[in-house]
This record gives C-alpha cells, structure tokens and sequence, in this order.
C-alpha cells in the first residue's frame, strides 16, 4: 500500500469509525503526510507497511530540530494513530510507533482576558468598518458562550432558541449540545437579524448566522484577523486569538464558583481532565492574590 491511499483509507476511517470533524481529519492528514515527505527522501524506499521503528526514530529526532516541542507530540501522536489504524485494519501485524515517546512538555496556561479587557477588545472592533455590527456579535458569542471558531462560523439562524435562553451548538464529532446565551446577547444578536445582516446569502448558506461578502461562510482565517484587530486597536498587550475568549469564559465561571462538570459541558470538553485546568489557572490567580496583596506574602 502507497502512502496516498494509506492516507486516504485512513480519513475515511477517522471520519465514519472515529467521527472527527474535518478540521481534526485534515490535522491528522498533514502529520501523516509530513512522515510520507521525509521517507520519500529517504535511499531505501518506505511504505506505510515495510516502515521500520529505526527509521520513525530518525523522523522524530529530525522533527525535535524543526518544531517546538508541543507540535512535535502533536505529530507524534497522529501518526501512533495512523499506524494503530494500520493494524487495526491488518494491513501491519505489528506497530513500529510503540517505543516513540512523546518530548516532555512544560504545562503553560493560555492568556486569558480580564473582564474589563473582554469589553474594551469588542470595543476595540473598528465602528467605520461595514461589518463591524456583524463583528461585535461574533467576538459576544465567542465570550459570553465560550465558542470554537468553527462553532462560530457554522451557527445557523435555526440554532438560536433565545426564547429558552439557549443556542445549539455543533462541536466536535458533530456532537450537539446546547449552551445558555445571556439575555443582552441574544438581544445583540436579535437587533443584527432585524436591520444588519444585510448580506444576501449564497446558495447553501440560507440559514447560516455570520456571512462574509460573498455571502457564504467565514474562514477561521477571517475570525482570526477580526479579533488580532480589534486586540491592537484596544491596546491589549496579550497573545491575543478567538480562543482566548473561550479561555476566559470558561476561567471567569470557575472563578466564580461554577460546577466544573457543567463548564465541561458548556465547552463540549469528551473528559473532564481537559476542564480541570481552568481549576488550575484559578488557583493560580489565587495565588497570585495572595502574592500581590497579602502583607506575609513579603
């Protein structure tokens, strides 16, 4: 077997078996696809099945040079998927990725805004800019909902059920869950559907929420630049992204005393150890108290 339809019969796999969203897919595609590349290079010729553990080693050692060390797991651990895949299918009796260990990485804790920085950045949203009602919206879903980029984009109009006080989101896997929406945010987004969303949809894109110029659906790439302008305007010297403003919803409710097991179901977190960090990052703002304003502390 070639490494294309190696790669091919192992999307298929991860989409109708594992039911990963595209974006996932295409993550574990490019690990795959970057291991494929470097044994092409290669003297001997490398196939997904005559691979050897030695020659794995090298591509890892090789990686440690090339990407930080949280990317490198990341590679790592999508092609131990791809070769568990592999067996699983009996295309390979044995799993040459056993004995790869993933490089040790120092727990870090994303930025996370202040309440007052989570105002002043959607009011850092340019006012003269034509869709700047459409990006005040979309920067309060992602707070006020803690929303993924791609849950942002996808929303449709027939997700909103601001009678209950609720939205339905699709997230990961195409799992639905539905998450509470603040009385002042669903009236923001009532007033957009009345008189601002002016766009005429696209064919296919009837019912979808947020709509670019062309009236289809907005790129991760264009959310991304909506919220790194808004962050400069606002002046917040921060590692600024869309996800940042799912951090710090999520962080504002445990700080505030929220059960963690209904945070994870907000998030649309699969194990409650991905919530438990925002625990964590509480406990570090603890700390932090303690260190700034309490008179043992120095």
């Amino acid at each position: 077997m070639e490494w294309k339809k190696a790669i091919e019969a192992y999307s298929f796999y991860l989409r109708l078996e594992q039911g990963l969203s595209d974006n996932t897919i295409e993550s574990y595609q490019f690990d795959v696809n970057r291991l494929a590349r470097y044994c092409k290079f290669l003297k001997r010729k490398n196939t997904p099945i005559s691979l050897q553990a030695d020659t794995l080693k090298d591509f890892v050692f090789q990686l440690s040079k090339e990407v930080q060390p949280q990317t490198q797991s990341r590679i790592v651990s999508g092609i131990k998927g791809f070769f568990v895949f592999l067996q699983l299918e009996g295309y390979r009796n044995d799993n040459p990725t056993q004995l790869l260990e993933l490089p040790k990485i120092r727990k870090t804790f994303p930025d996370t805004l202040s309440t007052s920085e989570v105002d002043a950045l959607i009011a850092g949203i340019d006012s003269k800019s034509k869709h700047a009602f459409r990006n005040c919206c979309m920067l309060e879903l992602l707070y006020s909902c803690g929303l993924r980029v791609s849950e942002l984009t996808k929303l449709n109009k027939s997700d909103l059920f601001f009678e209950k006080g609720l939205i339905r989101i699709r997230g990961k896997g195409d799992k639905l869950r539905w998450v509470p929406v603040a009385e002042s945010t669903s009236t923001l987004i009532e007033n957009f559907l009345k008189g601002n969303r002016y766009q005429i949809a696209a064919k296919g894109y009837e019912d979808r929420l947020f709509l670019n110029n062309r009236g289809k659906e907005l790129t991760r790439n264009m959310v991304f630049t909506i919220v790194k302008k808004a962050a400069l305007r606002a002046d917040i010297n921060k590692k600024i992204s869309p996800h940042t403003l799912r951090h710090s919803f999520a962080t504002h409710l445990v700080e505030n005393g929220a059960d963690i097991q209904l945070v994870q179901h907000m998030l649309g977190h699969a194990s409650i150890t991905t919530t438990e960090r925002y625990i964590h990052m509480s406990q570090r703002h603890l700390k932090e108290a303690i260190t700034r304003f309490h008179p043992r502390a120095n």
